[in-house]
């Protein structure tokens, strides 16, 4: 009994018989690093969905992984551009990331401006920069709701509404 206690308090000491006791920390361990603000906002367009990550950084925007500069046509990258030429202040200090999956390019183009739009707000929660985007354009901060009609049963090739043509006799 007396060996086991004996071996436990060697257990509890450390090497060389000294006892463990906590080591006072620096100032420079004891700063704690700022917590990097980070927003997602969302964007909608027909059957496109947009997902916009925004973060403190150097003013870089990518869209699927691919910088806003480079996307084709250029009609579509203007389109998406709109949101930042709108706030060319604020967007100089974050980076977004928009990931765009669904629908076609001019969906996805409208979703992923929409996101970015929306990010900005809730980023610097800025009512003047929200009011500017409601005067220039509705849809850069709400989404689109409308949706294709979808087809009727029986009728799987033909259109939602298509009707046999009526005979005059």
């Amino acid at each position: 009994m007396a060996e086991e206690t004996q071996q436990l308090e060697h257990a509890r000491q450390g090497p060389k018989g000294h006892v463990d006791e906590p080591i006072a920390a620096t100032p420079e361990q004891t700063i704690k690093k700022k917590k990097k603000k980070i927003i997602i906002a969302l964007g909608k367009r027909k059957k496109s969905v947009a997902r916009a990550i925004i973060r403190e950084g150097k003013g870089r925007i990518r869209i699927n992984s691919v910088l806003i500069d480079l996307i084709q046509p250029r009609y579509r990258q203007m389109r998406m551009k709109e949101a930042v030429m709108l706030a060319p202040e604020q967007v100089k200090g974050v980076d977004i990331e928009v990931t765009v999956s669904g629908g076609g390019i001019w969906g996805q183009a409208d979703a992923a401006r929409t996101a970015i739009a929306n990010a900005l707000v809730m980023f610097y929660k800025d009512n003047a920069l929200k009011a500017k985007y409601l005067d220039y354009d509705r849809s850069l901060l709400i989404s689109d709701a409308r949706r294709t009609e979808p087809h009727k049963p029986s009728r799987s090739s033909a259109g939602p509404r298509r009707t046999k043509q009526q005979s005059k006799r």
